[in-house]
Order: structure tokens, then sequence, then C-alpha cells
């Protein structure tokens, strides 16, 4: 292909480094590209957390704008970001490989006590929700802002500890900081993929983007996507889903909160790897399991 293929972008270090993840996939198929970097209202109101926005896709709105003017070709996302249902016209063409998606907590002691009265900083609701369910007696801020800015934040305040999501400060090489892996904390859905959006009536880039798909990470975050979809999902509600392979099984785990952290529901079920509806399957056991009664809440 002899034209260069217009990638769209947030101008956020993170989103910058995962566009030029893709612009290096891309050019190992000989095709040229040229990385075009966007603002999105996200990125210009850092004082409100972002369940406060009321409105899905506050990364990516401005990106589908552009897709849609025709100003790119193709978007790169975090993938947790797109709402499970994209704008009109806009289509997730592909995903690369998945890094992992667990939460750390950034601590500023190691030696932390967490039976005190902690204060941990998250703009997540998700995050918020299942930290206070375990430890009701922590208090928790809210941070928004870059990787870089969140860290400056918490070492200028008198906060205990900052959550993050590990595939941020891994491809950012930023390692010197101390973490405590939250392997009890259920990520949201597609958290650490890179996603790629294109307009679904253009077809030029498709096959493309198919030499650069990730099979197994689009099926699994597909499960994800599906499930929180099912329950009406997004940055405002406290709803986690994460699907992986295991020894030929999808072992998929979910979590519901309600949004004042007192009502908790996780669950964990196994399929056979070729099993379908997988989502919709555990959108049902779970109501059985009393989702329902926390979703009314909201």
């Amino acid at each position: 292909m002899s034209k260069i293929v217009r990638v769209g972008t947030r101008d956020s270090l993170l989103a910058l480094w995962q566009a030029s993840q893709v612009k290096v996939e891309l050019e190992k198929h000989k095709i040229k590209t040229e990385i075009i970097k966007i603002k999105s209202k996200g990125d210009s109101d850092l004082t409100k957390p972002l369940y406060e926005f009321g409105v899905s896709g506050i990364f990516t709105k401005t990106l589908d704008n552009a897709l849609l003017n025709k100003k790119i070709d193709i978007a790169v996302h975090s993938l947790k970001d797109v709402p499970t249902k994209p704008a009109r016209g806009v289509k997730i063409k592909c995903v690369l490989s998945r890094e992992n998606p667990i939460d750390v907590l950034v601590l500023k002691d190691e030696n932390i006590n967490f039976n005190s009265a902690l204060k941990i900083a998250t703009s997540s609701i998700r995050r918020k929700c299942q930290w206070l369910y375990k430890y009701p007696n922590h208090n928790i801020v809210p941070i928004r802002g870059n990787i870089d800015s969140r860290l400056s934040k918490l070492k200028k305040n008198n906060w205990d500890g900052a959550i993050f999501a590990y595939a941020g400060l891994k491809r950012l090489g930023i390692n010197k900081v101390k973490l405590k892996e939250l392997n009890w904390m259920i990520p949201c859905a597609a958290q650490g993929t890179i996603g790629i959006a294109g307009l679904e009536s253009v077809k030029e880039f498709d096959e493309i983007l198919e030499r650069i798909n990730c099979p197994e990470t689009y099926r699994l975050v597909g499960i994800e996507r599906k499930f929180i979809g099912l329950l009406g999902g997004g940055c405002s509600k406290p709803i986690s889903a994460h699907a992986q392979i295991r020894k030929n099984k999808i072992i998929f785990n979910t979590n519901v909160c309600s949004l004042d952290s007192k009502k908790s529901i996780s669950d964990s079920a196994e399929f056979n790897i070729n099993e379908e509806d997988i989502a919709n399957k555990s959108y049902l056991k779970n109501c059985k399991l009393g989702v329902k009664d926390i979703i009314n809440l909201y």
C-alpha cells in the first residue's frame, strides 16, 4: 500500500507510546504511517473524577469525530476507555497482544499498615468500590492526570498510596516505585489492551489490521466487554470482568459492587475453550447470585 495511514491518538505519553507500538506493527508489514495527536475532553478537565462526567467515551469521542470526519484513518485507544457500544459507524477492528491487566498500589512506605485509616488515591469508581468494600475504614481521594502527574501528586500529598494499572507503568518503563500487586482486585474489561478503531464502512485497511490482530486477546476482551455491556456498565459503574485462558479453559472472573461499597458480588466460572456465549452465560449466573439487586441500586 502506497498510502500513508494516518494513526490518530490522544497526546499523553502513554497514548503516544501505544500509537508508536501500532506504528511499529504496521511498518513490519511495509505500511507507511503518520501519527496524528488529538486532545480529548477527558485530558482537558482534570478536576473531576471520571465517573462524574456522566457520559461514556470521555477519552474517545474526539477520536471518533476525527474518524467520522476522515481526518484520520484509524484510532488507537486503551480499549478499557472505549464504550461497549462505540459511536455509530465506528468499529474496533483489531487489538494487540494484551499486557498483564492487574491493578497495583504505588506506595510511599513499603511497611504500610493496612489496618490503619489510610488515604488511597484513585478516580476510578470500580477501584474505589472494590477497595472500600475490602477496607471500609480507609479514605479514597480523587486523583486525575497522566501517569507522571499522578505519581507527582502522590509524592506531594499526604496520601499513603495510589492505584494504577500495571500495564501503563510497565509501558512507560516506570520501575523505581514501590508496588503492591492487587491480585484480589478484578480489573476492568479490556484493561492492558491496545485497541485499533476504524470506520465500519471503510474496508481498505481491514486486511492490514487483521495481520497485526491478536485473536486470543480479541476473543477474551470481547467476552469481558460483552458482559459489561449486558449490565450497562461504563466508567460510572463499578463492574469488573477478566477472562483468561488457563490449561485450555477460559476462566472468567467478574465483580459488581454497589455505589456505596457496602455490597459486592464476585464470581469465577470455568468454560471449555470452544464454548460460545460465555458473557451471556456468566451474566445469567450472576443474576441468580443477586446482581440484579445491586444494579437496581444505580
